[in-house]
């Protein structure tokens, strides 16, 4: 698909876009946290994290009941690795490559904030307690070195009206887990089973 529609160069991507970025576009992205930056990462319980390794990309929620990151300093974040599936994808990725980019949210706000650096995994007990949570403490952190910190707007949240939807009663029905896995085997695997224990293996491992 796409053939001679296809864009693969700068000038013929230009030449679609035209108008440069306007002066603000340019202006917001900074090389450290600015107290308002700060202000926002401290809040936001939701971080996406992307990275690129040996067998491509990656990019992975990571949540907590409140700053997701804890700033360290304006240059440094840091971000616990709670319990997860033990895939560690991301964390394999790091040893490959460093770079790393983060999307923060902010519920009921239509801003994100956007963050480029790179990032070094640590097992360092005195950064490792910072993020204890209910007497339990992370396996490792990310010490995530700001290159690069800016906002993005709001209109990929104001035209999905995620927030929004978020609230309505009126969800769509989906496939569960336990289905996706189940259909995956070809039911060899017990979906209903997974789905059931599951509840309980979220609230017990959660952190």
């Amino acid at each position: 698909m796409g053939g001679r529609h296809e864009i693969t160069t700068l000038q013929d991507l230009e030449a679609i876009y035209g108008v440069p970025p306007s002066p603000q576009a340019l202006l917001k992205e900074v090389g450290e946290l600015t107290p308002e930056y700060r202000a926002w990462i401290e809040a936001s319980p939701f971080v996406v994290l992307a990275s690129s390794g040996a067998e491509g990309l990656d990019c992975t929620p990571r949540g907590d009941l409140a700053d997701i990151c804890k700033v360290i300093d304006e240059r440094t974040l840091l971000l616990p690795d709670r319990p997860g599936n033990n895939r560690i994808d991301t964390l394999r990725n790091l040893i490959h490559d460093p770079r790393v980019a983060l999307l923060f949210f902010v519920p009921g706000r239509e801003e994100m904030i956007r963050v480029v650096g790179r990032a070094v995994i640590s097992t360092d007990p005195a950064l490792i307690e910072l993020c204890r949570v209910d007497g339990k403490l992370p396996r490792s952190v990310l010490v995530i070195s700001i290159g690069s910190v800016y906002f993005q707007c709001a209109r990929a949240l104001k035209r999905s009206q995620l927030w929004s939807r978020s609230q309505s009663a009126d969800r769509p029905a989906l496939p569960s887990v336990g289905n996706i896995l189940q259909s995956i085997s070809k039911g060899t695997f017990d979906g209903a089973a997974y789905d059931v224990e599951l509840v309980e293996r979220m609230k017990k491992f959660l952190y």
